[in-house]
């Protein structure tokens, strides 16, 4: 029997590129999926791509690691049935068309025809597809591609569909109106994990104003806030239970604020007219800053109510409190029966509720409100802070929180059931069924 030839010098490249010819002529993938058909399964489930962008490292890593776990079920007799896929549906395949049509906001495609901008996003989705298989191929990684699947296939759709109705025959699906990280650019929530990945340092304004107190002349609280165009949403004022206030003596006027913050607003310890906790604040009345939801005071609004989330760490220990803007704002709100307020559209313009500013970006508005602040007497002292913010991870625009009504699964309902059957599970690594996953279980609110 005579053998080839082997030199001693390898053309690593080129016997990689033999492999894979040699596998792809053969079919040897598909053969070892049909000599073990009707064994034992081993189900992998594999999230798609993006068809719309290119490979990146990141996902030759993972895909190395994908392929490995199949392979090796694999070896072990089992069918793995391993089906490619791609994720054609979601904001950035929408992002891209945007770009191509210069359109910039949800208006603009609303202008263009939904269902034009639909056909044109569909057009895009399996852009480069081409080109994946090729460097997957490359890879060395065993898939299948013949039998791929696509989310914007209506089979794929309509499994989707049969879960959500499946929860809502359980109860688990209820409509809620709830404070969300919100992209005015996309007109869209995001959830808290999106939220998480586009935080960064940012400067806005930092300023302090007084609200006239409703029982005594010349009295008034010190609040302080780094969003001032919410304060024409301002419905309370929130105080901490247990923190030490005072009201101090300011020339004819007098201030109520936290004790610990009294060194920061002034150099000379000022003359205390009265000493008391938080919980003796509440309940008192206060004069609207702006006069656009002054008919809400017969329905509990302007007044002081309490909160466990106040600090007296920065500002004045009194809380600047807009139920439409802020998780803690509207939990705090709602608590007390107060109206819920969100005077903007969904790209987060301010509505005919605050005639003022109508059409207006909310953020735009800052500079406007501070100057009309000083003009009627009201701002005690501006400036600026420099803090982490989140972003909208695919256009990098500051979010908002805001109160919008949408669809919830009640994940807390089922957590504790969810925490049983991870225990269940063997992860590798073993640490992380009781580590990072385990702990996210363990926080997991309604999705």
């Amino acid at each position: 029997m005579e053998f080839q030839a082997v030199s001693n010098q390898v053309d690593f490249p080129k016997l990689e590129c033999e492999i894979l010819k040699f596998w792809q002529e053969s079919e040897i993938f598909h053969k070892s999926l049909e000599q073990r058909r009707g064994g034992d399964e081993f189900v992998f489930y594999d999230g798609p791509p993006f068809a719309t962008g290119l490979p990146h490292y990141g996902h030759l890593l993972a895909g190395t690691i994908k392929d490995v776990v199949p392979r090796y079920q694999t070896m072990r007799g089992k069918y793995v049935e391993r089906r490619f896929g791609w994720d054609c549906h979601g904001l950035p395949v929408e992002n891209e068309m945007e770009k191509q049509l210069n359109l910039s906001s949800k208006r603009d495609i609303e202008a263009y025809g939904i269902d034009k901008f639909n056909e044109a996003c569909r057009s895009i989705v399996l852009r480069y597809t081409a080109e994946w298989e090729k460097v997957v191929g490359r890879m060395g990684r065993w898939v299948d591609f013949r039998n791929g699947y696509r989310t914007m296939d209506r089979s794929f759709m309509e499994s989707i569909w049969w879960v959500f109705k499946s929860l809502w025959d359980q109860g688990l699906v209820y409509e809620g109106y709830k404070i969300l990280p919100y992209c005015p650019r996309c007109a869209t929530p995001l959830s808290n994990f999106e939220a998480n990945q586009g935080y960064r340092e940012v400067v806005d304004p930092a300023i302090t104003i007084r609200f006239r107190a409703a029982d005594r002349e010349n009295t008034y609280f010190l609040a302080w806030t780094t969003t001032p165009w919410t304060l024409p949403s301002n419905l309370a004022l929130t105080v901490g239970p247990d923190i030490d206030y005072v009201e101090v003596r300011d020339g004819d006027d007098h201030y109520i604020l936290a004790e610990a913050r009294v060194g920061v607003y002034y150099k000379e310890k000022p003359e205390i007219l009265w000493r008391g906790k938080g919980s003796e604040l509440v309940g008192r009345r206060y004069e609207p800053l702006f006069p656009y939801f002054a008919d809400l005071a017969g329905k509990g609004a302007f007044q002081v109510l309490a909160g466990s989330f106040v600090s007296t760490e920065d500002g004045t220990g009194i809380v600047h409190t807009a139920p439409g803007f802020g998780e803690d704002d509207n939990a705090v709100c709602k608590a007390a029966g107060l109206p819920e307020v969100c005077p903007i559209d969904e790209e987060c313009r301010f509505t005919a509720e605050v005639p003022d500013y109508q059409g207006r970006p909310v953020k735009s508005t800052d500079k406007e409100i501070i100057d009309r602040l000083k003009a009627e007497g009201k701002l005690i002292h501006r400036g600026q802070i420099k803090h982490s913010y989140p972003h909208c991870w695919r256009d990098d625009g500051p979010l908002i929180y805001r109160a919008i009504s949408t669809w919830f699964v009640k994940v807390e309902a089922i957590k504790d059931k969810m925490i049983r059957n991870n225990q269940q599970i063997n992860w590798v690594p073993a640490h992380l069924r009781d580590g990072r996953f385990g702990k996210w279980l363990e926080n997991a609110r309604d999705w």
